[in-house]
């Protein structure tokens, strides 16, 4: 028997073996619930071809056609990605609105014999979930935001206090970009929505009563938009400022983006989108520089003549909870400064 639901809590999704998304691949690729596979029942353009003979010629012939479509696909999917499921599998569902896709991958899966559960209302039941809880509602969590200038480590310590139990919420991981105009990251960023998807899953782990250290951070991550009530909560939350001398934050940013200073044509986008106020002689030396390899110089000139003034006008003007000094940036360095955090933060020492 078919059982609908629409309880997508975080302990209602992991009751299942697996979610199944079988809607087309640009569908999934825009969004789709965490953790789901895709398994399509019409892949785009057979989807197309449907939808092109539903109205151009006979709505019969076009259920015909997709119905055939369907039935082999199906196929495919129990001979290929679902071979090795035994009768145990407990699947869920879901097309774009709990209709006729997923009607027709569960009607097979029950007669298979599988405890199949379809999701009411599809994907937009999933979407109303994200976008009610980023969009309409206050975020519960007491955040902290973890302040410091560009080349100071703050994702490093961030990714270390994660490691010893406090909460963190890593923006930039969600979003595949370090935040800056070279931080593009191998494989580009997520979709706008899936970028909400996969922030609205990263919360609903978190406890809201505990303090989540998050990396100050513009409005945007890259190309993807914080959602307005995160950012909100972001400019009223409480600093804590790490510090480091420019040589030092010079040579970890060189270490850190070794990858894209050797991407000639990456360096050669970033420095296109400089703000205009950046003079075409600076942008000039910057270039020259990347050529010559002196990634190191480059660092150091980014940062005192771009970053560092970017950071002085946008500083918030509250005094932090704390400012931690990060020194040389070594490793010992950022364990100290992440115990410095913790500390800072009531987190018991292990």
């Amino acid at each position: 028997m078919i059982r609908r639901t629409d309880d997508l809590g975080p302990q209602a999704r992991g009751a299942f073996d697996a979610l199944i998304d079988v809607r087309s691949p640009s569908e999934f690729a825009q969004d789709h619930l965490p953790g789901a596979i895709n398994l399509p029942v019409l892949d785009d353009a057979e989807r197309a071809r449907v939808g092109t003979e539903y109205v151009r010629g006979s709505k019969f012939r076009a259920r015909r056609m997709g119905a055939a479509l369907v039935a082999r696909n199906i196929a495919g999917h129990l001979e290929g990605a679902l071979a090795d499921r035994d009768g145990g599998f407990r699947p869920l569902v879901y097309c774009w609105r709990g209709g006729q896709r997923s009607g027709a991958m569960a009607a097979v899966m029950d007669q298979v014999g599988w405890t199949v559960a379809v999701l009411d209302g599809g994907y937009r039941t999933w979407r109303r979930r994200v976008a009610e809880a980023l969009y309409d509602a206050p975020v519960p969590h007491p955040l902290v935001l973890l302040d410091g200038p560009t080349g100071v480590g703050k994702t490093e310590v961030l990714h270390r206090l994660a490691a010893r139990g406090v909460q963190t919420l890593d923006l930039e991981g969600l979003a595949n970009h370090r935040g800056s105009l070279f931080g593009g990251q191998p494989g580009g960023q997520p979709p706008q929505k899936l970028f909400e998807s996969r922030l609205f899953a990263a919360l609903e782990q978190l406890d809201p009563v505990r303090p989540v250290v998050v990396e100050a951070e513009s409005s945007k991550v890259g190309a993807r938009l914080v959602p307005p009530r995160l950012w909100a909560a972001m400019q009223a939350a409480p600093r804590i400022a790490l510090t480091a001398p420019v040589p030092a934050r010079a040579a970890f940013s060189a270490r850190a983006y070794a990858g894209t200073a050797a991407d000639a044509a990456a360096l050669e986008r970033a420095f296109a989108r400089m703000p205009r106020h950046v003079s075409k002689a600076t942008v000039a030396d910057w270039r020259a520089l990347a050529a010559a390899g002196e990634h190191l110089a480059l660092a150091r000139a980014l940062i005192e003549t771009h970053y560092d003034p970017a950071y002085g006008r946008s500083a918030a003007p509250d005094d932090p909870m704390a400012v931690i000094d990060a020194g040389d940036l070594s490793e010992t360095a950022l364990n100290r400064a992440t115990q410095a955090v913790a500390r800072a933060l009531g987190q018991p020492q292990p």
